[in-house]
């Protein structure tokens, strides 16, 4: 069977929401949906929780059962450590070969579009080394000084008639070894898939308008 190994990293300190990873979302702390649509795919063996939070490791043995955690080293800890410093450290402490790495701030992700991505992976591991999360725009994009990214301004076409470009969302990364230490220990590697994901299911919480507006949309979806 393709499965995998499922990576969550989270801090116990977050600048912008306070306590994000433990806050109240829903009823319950806001890591725990995407860790039970992870615990409820099938194609996931393994959750990997790198932490330097011992709450946030109590918690999650408590409460879920394919968990596994790895207490982050000194040295990985604090803001400015890059993501994929962090994976690699994950890497080199298993066995496994294939990982699909998420955030706990993409609350909104299901089960079925997890499924979907591994499946879609492994179906064209021959073809690409590895995948990632994206949004479609299909929008009038500028840079800084005012000049057009995707569309001449003298010609006002229709916004879904332009081409589109596409958003790296960070809802989730899937990967191989041997694709990461390929690519210079990166999550995307050398020839990667895009895979197309529901905007409003990639919501991503950066900020504490991004929470409010994730939870209402999870209520909202009867999520």
């Amino acid at each position: 069977m393709n499965n995998l190994v499922a990576l969550l990293p989270m801090k116990g300190h977050s600048e912008r929401v306070p306590n994000k990873n433990m806050k109240n979302f829903n009823g319950k702390p806001l890591y725990h949906t995407i860790m039970q649509r992870l615990e409820d795919s099938f194609l996931v063996k393994k959750i990997i929780i790198n932490t330097d939070s011992e709450i946030i490791a109590a918690d999650a043995v408590k409460c879920f059962s394919k968990v596994q955690i790895l207490m982050r080293p000194e040295k990985l800890q604090g803001d400015f450590v890059s993501m994929n410093e962090i994976i690699h450290y994950d890497l080199s402490q298993v066995d496994d070969f294939y990982f699909l790495q998420t955030h706990s701030t993409n609350p909104l992700l299901k089960t079925e579009t997890i499924n979907n991505a591994i499946n879609s992976f492994f179906a064209n591991v021959e073809k690409f080394d590895s995948l990632f999360s994206v949004t479609k725009l299909q929008t009038r994009l500028y840079w800084k000084d005012g000049s057009a990214v995707n569309h001449n301004p003298n010609e006002l076409i229709r916004t879904q008639d332009l081409p589109p470009l596409f958003e790296e969302n960070s809802n989730f990364y899937i990967f191989s070894k041997e694709s990461f230490r390929n690519s210079g220990n990166k999550r995307i590697g050398i020839k990667p898939q895009m895979f197309e994901m529901n905007k409003l299911e990639s919501v991503d919480i950066d900020t504490p308008e991004d929470f409010l507006l994730a939870e209402m949309l999870y209520k909202t979806l009867n999520l």
